[in-house]
């Protein structure tokens, strides 16, 4: 067991048995493509279909030349276009400035001081440009691209800029896709039937990831095995599907939020990631939990008051990593000002080991806060494919025992609607 759903601190027993015959009709119009928003299930088994592909052998080695012939990699993308990919990247990689290529997010905001900063940065730089999007009309991310795209074809030329540019978009029409064919930038698809924020195991998460050297194969591998883990229909043996029901329960007895907290920095991507997927599947109809995240132990010297305090409106789910990636003992020290020599000796490990059960403790048992506990040994490739594609399969059950259409997102489009006619867009 790859993944597992921890509910020993929620406060409460849930009774599985009642959601059983709801989760096994839910489970079934999954298999069978039947239930609300239907036409957006490719992700189901994208990962084993993928692994077979003509595509993925041409995206490895174009993220292996893009890797060896340019100092940058620009990913320009918003939302499931580049949130699944940053988040990757962060928690494989690390947050600090890569050796090699190193890799820059725009396409997600009109701010024009980081824009103009972004662009006055690349000028010197030898960059190459992944733009990710399906229709290629999305208004933050084709303002950024056409910028991308001037500054190459009048510094470098054309053809170069051919060269650097490859698009992530729609296989069969779209302005990005014909533009595309216009200039001859490689191109690859982001399936019909995949949603954005499903998209991570598509060529749109798979290519940034391969250009900045992280094993897509294993990633692909470690979804393909969650896949067939989480297609148990019976929630007692389905964590994806137990953590599920346990959001939609703890839902339906007064939470209105949920904290999801990892104590790894190089994990804030995931949560932001998180947020996406569960707020856009959700959010309808007046249903659903606030997805909100935090990075402990950090916000607990900014949140922790409320948490422990505040007003019940929440329950935490935590991140739990067995074993770090990387570890170093703690030196002793003659003076001992600092009062940690009672520690020298042991691993920094030890230390967040300690601070996760003490936090755990007082949140759970002394505040009486409900408690997921999502247990996992480590973060490589692999075990991050299993993970993503757990919280896939969780929100899409989770949304369907609310009843709403976990694949669709009617309510972006009123804001679009208002900044289009303030903008004088024509039609609008």
């Amino acid at each position: 067991m790859m993944i597992r759903t921890n509910l020993e601190h929620i406060g409460e027993a849930i009774d599985f048995a009642s959601y059983k015959e709801e989760v096994a009709r839910i489970d079934r119009s999954i298999k069978e493509r039947t239930g609300k928003g239907s036409d957006f299930l490719g992700w189901v088994d994208q990962a084993d279909e993928y692994l077979k592909s003509e595509e993925l052998p041409r995206l490895i080695e174009t993220g292996k030349r893009l890797r060896e012939n340019y100092e940058v990699l620009v990913v320009c993308g918003i939302g499931g276009s580049y949130l699944g990919a940053r988040a990757a990247i962060e928690a494989l990689t690390g947050t600090l400035p890569k050796k090699g290529i190193d890799v820059l997010w725009l396409g997600e905001t009109f701010d024009p001081t980081y824009i103009s900063r972004a662009l006055a940065y690349l000028k010197d730089k030898k960059f190459c440009v992944n733009v990710i999007s399906k229709s290629g009309t999305t208004t933050e991310t084709a303002l950024s691209f056409r910028l991308l795209r001037n500054l190459l074809e009048e510094r470098d030329g054309k053809e170069a800029a051919r060269k650097a540019i490859v698009a992530t978009t729609d296989g069969k029409k779209g302005a990005l896709l014909t533009l595309s064919r216009q200039e001859g930038y490689e191109t690859f698809v982001l399936p019909g039937d995949i949603g954005g924020r499903y998209s991570v195991q598509t060529a749109v998460g798979l290519l940034p990831m391969a250009a900045m050297g992280i094993d897509v194969m294993a990633l692909l591998n470690g979804s393909k095995d969650a896949a067939k883990e989480y297609r148990e229909p019976d929630v007692t043996k389905n964590e994806a599907y137990k953590y599920a029901v346990c959001r939609h329960h703890l839902y339906e007895k007064g939470k209105k939020v949920e904290l999801f907290c990892t104590y790894l920095p190089t994990l804030v991507q995931l949560t932001e990631w998180w947020k996406q997927l569960f707020g856009e599947s959700e959010g309808k109809e007046g249903k659903s939990l606030f997805p909100a995240s935090a990075c402990f132990s950090t916000d607990l010297h900014s949140l922790g008051q409320f948490i422990q305090e505040g007003s019940q409106i929440f329950f935490e789910t935590i991140l739990h990593l067995e074993k770090p990636e990387e570890d170093l003992p703690i030196p002793g020290d003659k003076d001992d000002l600092d009062g940690l020599n009672y520690l020298a000796g042991k691993p920094l490990s030890f230390v967040q080991e300690r601070a996760f059960r003490g936090v755990l403790e007082a949140h759970a048992e002394g505040a009486g806060i409900p408690n997921i506990v999502l247990e996992m040994e480590r973060m490589d490739a692999y075990s991050l494919g299993y993970l993503f594609y757990f919280f896939e399969k969780a929100c899409a059950m989770s949304a369907y025992l609310n009843g709403v259409n976990p694949f669709d997102q009617p309510g972006v489009e009123v804001y679009k609607r208002n900044m289009f006619r303030l903008l004088g867009k024509p039609g609008f």
